[in-house]
This record gives structure tokens, C-alpha cells and sequence, in this order.
């Protein structure tokens, strides 16, 4: 199933991706910075959702308490916890 979700507090403005019970691929994001967003995409394509929340949730950017990398790991949790990859 394909999740869109809005990203706070950070330059992307929208993440999509698709989830399959708890395994994440086709991951995009809107604005935020094109290369690094790019990379991370395609290093975690087919991951789980603990698999991305172990390595990723609470990175920051900057002063920013949170970064895009942070908010991908909000929101495949929400997307798994919501029944997204049912």
C-alpha cells in the first residue's frame, strides 16, 4: 500500500512510501536536501519499520530537533501502527 505522510519541523515536505506488512520500499521525498534524501532512500528500501527506527529515529539536522531521516522513521511507525501494510 503506498503512505504519504507530512513531515514537521524539516525542509521535505512530503514522504511517500509503500509498505507491505512491515517491510518499507519505494521511498520519496518532497524538497528537503535532493542527494542525501535520494541516498537514504535507496540504502533503506526493503528494510522493516524496526530495522529504519533502529538505525535512523532521532537523528537530528542542524538545531533542529528532528531531520527528514528522523520524520521517515515517524512515519513508517505511524503507517505500521495505523494498519497501512495490512
Amino acid at each position: 500500500m503506498r503512505y504519504t505522510y507530512r513531515p514537521e519541523g524539516v525542509c521535505s515536505m512530503q514522504i511517500d512510501f509503500d509498505i507491505d506488512g512491515n517491510v518499507i520500499s519505494n521511498i520519496s521525498f518532497i524538497g528537503g536536501c535532493n542527494g542525501n534524501l535520494k541516498a537514504i532512500s535507496k540504502i533503506l528500501d526493503g528494510w522493516t519499520v524496526e530495522q529504519i527506527e533502529e538505525k535512523i529515529k532521532g537523528n537530528t539536522c542542524g538545531r533542529r530537533p528532528t531531520s527528514c531521516a528522523d520524520q521517515l522513521a515517524i512515519a513508517v511507525r505511524k503507517a505500521y501502527d495505523e494498519g497501512a501494510g495490512t
